[in-house]
């Protein structure tokens, strides 16, 4: 992607699967929102709809796999995997292959590769941590002999271009932003050992139909619509586009602030969602803002539709404990919760929710499907609050994963998409807008 932008290309960025960091480095890179794409959370026919209207007025659409080609779901279909949304999109596929401690044997593995699924159409592979351009000759020669994938080149090993990880993944683009030099020895690994030019000549020209018309906006999705403040920073930085997209189409105003480094809620607002991140690495910063905090749970008890997942969630309960155990920070306190980060994940996996009640994102019997992955727990979960959710993973069984709704205050560690269901998020701006209505005048 940066060596694309560097030549000019107009770049799509995607991801493939429910990961929030990737994306946010395709972003920064390509200079356009890089978008997920997810045949569990999403229909077929919804992530065809997603890339036809995000691929309008690019040159390229570059898709990001998740973890290996035919990784999905299971080991007897290609169910959430990289290959299936290939097929889905009818995109050709650059395999991308480690070279550590390999010669010719590279070579039965791109062949296994071709005869696994042979309807996949395998653009080429790219080598990476390759020793010399010695070495490279070595692998190149295997896969010509007996391959009938092209070799586009390799990536040499080289340490300065690694990225730093902590507990959840790669350290996020608003936290490491890649400098100039950084996406300059990137684009010159690229530019000097892989044939990007052979690639790009060699792709089919993509003519796609225009997806349908966007639905129809509620009466008041104008200006006069609900506003709802987006938390937005190093903090909290884990949402889906389409979901903020879907609000929009919904008829709701977005505004993005920022709890570390604004001391209150923006004025005006009728709703408030507190993405996923990383609050625990700024716990000491958010105690500090006692006015922001008083704020919310003022707004909370007056009934404003306030809705916290994950990392949100965390910071809408009582405290927050440092993985280490050393330090307890306060938070909001909308929810009379206790949160404590642990040194190892606490859960991780594709949930389906099934409304228990009427909640400010649906009614009840709705359902919506999403991700859970988080390092934290609750110290007391039974701690009153109305459970919302009946939560069952991947493969139906039933879970324990709750969402808590106190007045109209809505938490949980699930990250939803809205997309699985767009009704809920219509029912979340439509909350707001209620809001809006009974206390015109005497807003947030």
């Amino acid at each position: 992607m940066s060596y694309l932008a560097e030549k000019g290309y107009k770049v799509a960025p995607f991801k493939v699967g429910p990961d929030f960091i990737d994306p946010g480095h395709h972003t920064k890179i390509a200079k356009k929102t890089s978008v997920n794409l997810d045949s569990w959370m999403l229909t077929r026919e919804y992530n065809q709809r997603l890339f036809r209207e995000n691929i309008r007025a690019s040159d390229l659409a570059v898709v990001e796999g998740v973890m290996g080609l035919f990784d999905g779901m299971d080991g007897l279909s290609e169910a959430g995997s990289t290959a299936q949304m290939a097929k889905w999109l009818n995109l050709p596929v650059i395999l991308v292959v480690s070279a550590r401690g390999k010669a010719r044997s590279a070579a039965a593995i791109v062949k296994g590769f071709e005869a696994f699924d042979p309807d996949l159409n395998l653009a080429g592979v790219i080598f990476t941590m390759t020793g010399s351009s010695r070495h490279y000759d070595y692998l190149k020669q295997a896969v010509e002999q007996n391959c009938r994938t092209r070799c586009l080149g390799h990536l040499p090993r080289d340490e300065s271009v690694a990225m730093p990880e902590r507990h959840l993944g790669l350290v996020t683009a608003e936290e490491q932003a890649l400098d100039g030099e950084s996406l300059a020895r990137l684009s010159a690994l690229v530019r000097d050992h892989v044939d990007m030019e052979g690639l790009i000549n060699g792709l089919d020209a993509f003519d796609l139909p225009r997806g349908p018309e966007p639905a129809e906006a509620p009466a008041w999705a104008d200006e006069t619509g609900p506003v709802i403040a987006v938390a937005r920073d190093r903090a909290f930085c884990f949402y889906y586009p389409d979901n903020l997209d879907i609000l929009k189409k919904s008829g709701a105003r977005l505004m993005e602030f920022s709890p570390l480094r604004e001391d209150g809620l923006p004025k005006g607002i009728d709703g408030l969602y507190l993405g996923g991140g990383y609050p625990e690495e700024y716990a000491e910063i958010l105690s500090r803002k006692t006015g922001l905090f008083r704020q919310i749970r003022e707004f909370s008890r007056r009934g404003m539709p306030i809705y916290g997942e994950c990392g949100g969630f965390m910071v809408l309960c009582k405290s927050l404990c440092t993985m280490d155990g050393s330090k307890t920070y306060p938070m909001a306190g909308c929810f009379d919760v206790d949160v404590r980060v642990s040194k190892r994940l606490r859960s991780l996996g594709y949930r389906e929710i099934t409304l228990a009640r009427d909640t400010i994102i649906g009614r009840q019997g709705m359902t919506l499907r999403g991700h859970e992955f988080h390092y934290s727990s609750l110290q007391n979960p039974e701690f009153g609050a109305p459970d919302v959710y009946q939560v069952t993973s991947r493969q139906g069984q039933v879970l324990s994963l709750k969402g808590y709704q106190v007045f109209n205050t809505l938490g949980s560690y699930l990250h939803v998409h809205f997309g699985s269901n767009p009704a809920c998020a219509q029912e979340f701006v439509r909350a707001c807008q209620g809001f809006r209505d009974q206390h015109h005048g005497r807003r947030a």
